[in-house]
């Protein structure tokens, strides 16, 4: 501790470099923390996914519907605990800004996604009214809606008898039960689509089953699909994390090129800092040779140029990690919606802190070693 004073005078002798150098740190662990959330915006749903969810679809196409009378017969199969189902809507508000809506059997998906979290006035509030929808708190907040308000959808998929356009009351605003789990759709009733719309006809997108064993999930898939096979609507079925993840691939060229984008400047900036810091502990190699003069260690040699090292690193680093971090947790998604989740998760930020050691013990153990091997003699000589 009682050569702190050294080194703060040593990081200071020149303020502007120092300064400069300390910034580029802060920008390099802010695009740090951006890349951190870009990764989990395009990964959305699959870390979340439940394991015991298996997801059943159509075989051509997840736009394709099934039947309703499959319910009873996937229920029916051995290992499958609960059965819910699900119908994309594609509804615009206002502006043709959009998000996200399902047609759901709001008892039996409740029941299956524990992660919607509701008060239990909201739930009850909305078991009753058909009519009536949840929106997740990012939508909510988005479009400044509350409860009790009457949004109107314009459909363009699906139309009423008297017209394109649908309306709902927000029986209530979800939250997420675990970190990750989106919060921006919007869920209504499947009997209100079904008694509503001018098809005429009943159908299901999509059934989502709970099993019991998750190990069991290969063998129940396959029993589901043999037992639709041949028939007008063949299933396809997978577990819930691998539908989640082929659909993040599908935007997952995007994810890869932001964050390349991203990890490369963050690579370069730090590449710049490591070689500047390295730079000002090379310019005071007589002033090293003077401390030896004086009686200090190799080792004491040592410990005060990786204290400026790391001094730096971590100024930087943490500065930037908390920016970042308020940026993210404040700002939300820049993309204004786009993104349904967007933050940082604690992992990241632990392997933030862990860049920033690594980032002062590279930049500083190079110097550090050629501090201990100088001697006094051919330092001075140099000067």
């Amino acid at each position: 501790m009682r050569y702190l004073p050294l080194v703060w005078k040593n990081l200071f002798r020149r303020k502007v470099r120092t300064l400069f150098t300390v910034g580029s740190i802060v920008v390099a662990f802010i695009l740090f923390s951006y890349l951190a959330a870009v990764r989990v915006a395009f990964s959305t749903g699959v870390e979340v996914a439940g394991a015991d969810r298996l997801v059943v679809l159509h075989k051509v196409s997840l736009i394709q519907s099934l039947p309703e009378s499959y319910l009873g017969q996937i229920a029916a199969v051995d290992g499958v605990a609960d059965i819910s189902h699900a119908q994309w809507f594609g509804g615009l508000y206002q502006d043709e800004q959009n998000f996200f809506q399902f047609a759901v059997d709001p008892a039996s998906y409740l029941r299956l996604y524990p992660e919607i979290v509701l008060t239990d006035a909201e739930r009850e509030a909305w078991l009753r009214n058909r009519t009536g929808a949840i929106i997740g708190r990012a939508t909510a907040d988005r479009f400044e809606w509350e409860v009790g308000d009457r949004i109107p959808l314009q459909g363009t998929i699906f139309r009423t008898r008297s017209g394109p356009t649908w309306e709902f009351t927000i029986d209530g605003i979800y939250d997420a039960g675990v970190e990750g789990y989106e919060t921006s759709t919007m869920y209504f009733h499947h009997e209100y689509l079904m008694e509503a719309s001018e098809l005429g006809q009943r159908f299901v997108g999509q059934y989502i089953i709970r099993i019991a064993d998750p190990a069991r999930a290969p063998d129940i898939a396959a029993t589901v699909d043999a037992r639709f096979a041949n028939s007008p609507a063949e299933t396809r079925t997978a577990t819930e994390q691998a539908f989640a993840q082929a659909f993040a691939d599908q935007v997952g060229n995007i994810g890869a090129i932001v964050t390349a984008i991203l990890g490369a400047v963050f690579f370069t900036i730090l590449i710049i800092t490591a070689n500047t810091m390295a730079q000002s502990i090379r310019e005071r190699t007589s002033e090293l040779a003077v401390l030896k003069t004086l009686g200090f260690t190799d080792r004491r040699v040592l410990v005060l140029v990786l204290a400026e090292a790391f001094a730096l690193a971590v100024a930087g680093g943490a500065a930037g990690l908390g920016i970042g971090y308020l940026m993210i947790s404040l700002g939300g998604d820049p993309t204004g919606g786009f993104l349904a989740v967007f933050y940082i998760p604690t992992d990241d930020l632990v392997l933030g802190g862990g860049l920033v050691i690594l980032l002062g013990l590279t930049t500083g153990v190079l110097p550090a070693v050629q501090a201990t091997r100088l001697r006094i003699v051919d330092a001075l000589r140099k000067a």
